[in-house]
């Protein structure tokens, strides 16, 4: 049985994890270069979202600008003014705002879009994506590892220019003991283990870590409500198989692509 808001576009492309990018060819992740790149692979696309100082939502993954840019320091404490005058490292490009990442895909990909949290109970994000979203024509999906800001996108629940609600899925994995985790309190970090927030957020899909497959929460978030999985992120033989075998589709690194569109190559030519 598929859930309400699980339509077949969610699985029916392998997803290039923020696009098809490639840093020596000057093709840097979560920009409009690496969003055709993966269209014209003929791959779906995931990629993250954060927002500016002034509430704009830019397309970018890191917390601070250090790793990509010729800037330093959080994203979320600039205007997006600023962060127009950015530039990407090896792109000489800045940061595109959500707005201008809609216009150039234009409908052509199915899109995920991972809502980055800052945990603080702020929801700005979800408003100012839900607006951006009403003005678009495609397939166009949100998710997020903040199980609040997931329950509280149901009820605001977005919808594309011809009306179609966005689906809205859970990022989640089998444990929470990294340290990058540490700000989580240790009810939280039971409470996303166990799912125990599921009857609040109730995921149209679950995008969840290929590295802890075979697991119970998606084998039953498939068997109960049809919800479809993603695995994320895909960067080796073995994780493929492993995906292959528990999940309906993957988020793969652009490590990968020569082998999944060989893959896909095969599967159409057999008509499978």
């Amino acid at each position: 049985m598929r859930p309400v808001n699980a339509p077949a576009w969610l699985i029916e492309r392998p997803i290039a994890h923020r696009g098809l990018h490639d840093k020596a060819r000057g093709v840097i992740e979560n920009t409009v270069a690496a969003a055709q790149a993966a269209i014209a692979g003929g791959f779906a696309i995931e990629f993250d979202v954060q927002m500016s100082k002034d509430g704009e939502a830019i397309v970018f993954h890191d917390e601070t600008l250090d790793r990509l840019t010729d800037a330093s320091g959080p994203l979320s404490a600039m205007r997006a003014a600023d962060i127009a005058k950015v530039r990407i490292k090896g792109a000489g490009e800045a940061p595109p705002t959500l707005a201008a990442f809609l216009a150039a895909v234009a409908g052509r990909t199915p899109l995920i879009c991972e809502l980055k949290s800052r945990f603080d109970g702020d929801w700005r994000i979800a408003d100012r994506v839900a607006a951006l979203a009403a003005a678009y024509d495609g397939p166009l999906a949100f998710k997020s590892f903040d199980h609040d800001l997931v329950a509280y996108m149901r009820l605001r629940r977005p919808r594309t220019r011809d009306g179609a609600p966005c689906p809205i899925g859970i990022l989640a994995q089998a444990a929470y003991d990294d340290p990058s985790w540490s700000f989580l309190s240790a009810e939280q970090r039971r409470d996303w283990t166990d799912f125990d927030h599921f009857d609040l957020a109730r995921p149209d899909f679950l995008s969840w870590n290929v590295d802890d497959l075979p697991h119970k929460i998606p084998f039953l978030m498939k068997e109960l409500t049809g919800a479809p999985v993603m695995a994320w992120t895909v960067r080796n033989a073995g994780q493929r198989e492993a995906a292959r075998k528990w999940a309906d589709q993957i988020v793969f690194d652009a490590g990968e692509a020569t082998v999944i569109a060989r893959t896909e190559a095969t599967k159409q030519s057999r008509g499978t």
